[in-house]
């Protein structure tokens, strides 16, 4: 059997990788004034914050429309028995629901949706083992369980810089009660019933990041294989300073650096810095 793998644009996979791993991306869409750009296709997220940097008003973002995966998983077809489709968290988007509806138009392949109940590269994780998987001749079905084994493990927190963002954009969940002392600090947040959530109140940046160590240490300090990403929102420099740091705590653990794009920028803002791991 021949599987396709598919993921959208913001496990934010860099193109050179796709291309080597044969995965295929469907890119959402942010909307800056009366424009609309597919990320990673046509706006980078180097020229997503130049743009949006001083603009009083929020960027807007949107889904793919259900007919681009029609498109897709049709064209998939002539050349693929099943697709394995995987998305950034049900909880803040309507793109994995979108993509189940779809395929259930579609016929001549199995499309399998995959709810990663998170985003970026650590959604990434799964498109990237899954694209292994099937280049080894695995069925869908275990690729999903593989998913689903990961899918215990796999952690990520992250701080911004201003809380306004996923405030306005209404992706801030379980915080109204002490929003307000919130957008005094810098608190960790992390994605938890596929919604993102306060962890914990922090005072500083600094402190911030030290936190998400701390909770990183209680699985990467046990000596097992770890993949783990940083993702920054236009700090490169910052992310590479990070990775130094941990690659001489831990040096058993694989780290990459990952990015904010302006999908998930949008709702972050500038300055946002993660990390996200899972045990191998």
């Amino acid at each position: 059997m021949k599987i396709a793998i598919v993921t959208d644009s913001t496990a934010y996979i860099p193109k050179h990788v796709r291309e080597e791993l044969n995965i295929y991306m469907i890119p959402l869409n942010v909307i800056l004034g009366n424009e609309s750009y597919q990320e990673e296709v046509e706006i980078t997220a180097e020229d997503f914050y130049e743009k949006v940097r001083g603009q009083e008003e929020l960027p807007k973002t949107s889904q793919p429309a259900i007919g681009k995966f029609v498109e897709l998983f049709e064209e998939l077809g002539k050349g693929y028995d099943a697709v394995i489709c995987i998305h950034l968290s049900s909880g803040i988007s309507g793109t994995y629901q979108t993509a189940t509806t779809a395929g259930q138009m579609v016929e001549g392949i199995d499309v399998y949706t995959y709810d990663s109940e998170i985003s970026c590269e650590v959604q990434g994780f799964y498109a990237r083992e899954g694209a292994k998987m099937a280049s080894e001749g695995k069925s869908p079905e275990e690729i999903i369980a593989r998913f689903n084994e990961m899918k215990k493990t796999i952690e990520a927190y992250f701080v911004v810089d201003d809380l306004h963002h996923l405030q306005r954009g209404g992706r801030l969940n379980g915080a109204q009660a002490f929003l307000g002392s919130l957008l005094q600090v810098k608190p960790v947040l992390y994605f938890r019933d596929k919604v993102i959530i306060p962890f914990e109140k922090i005072r500083t940046r600094k402190k911030a990041l030290k936190r998400i160590v701390e909770i990183f240490d209680e699985q990467a300090s046990k000596g097992v294989p770890v993949e783990a990403v940083i993702i920054h929102a236009n700090r490169e420099e910052e992310a590479k300073e990070w990775e130094r740091e941990l690659k001489e705590i831990y040096p058993h653990v694989e780290f990459r650096i990952g990015y904010f794009g302006p999908v998930i920028g949008t709702h972050l803002g500038e300055g946002s810095l993660g990390l996200g791991w899972y045990t191998k």
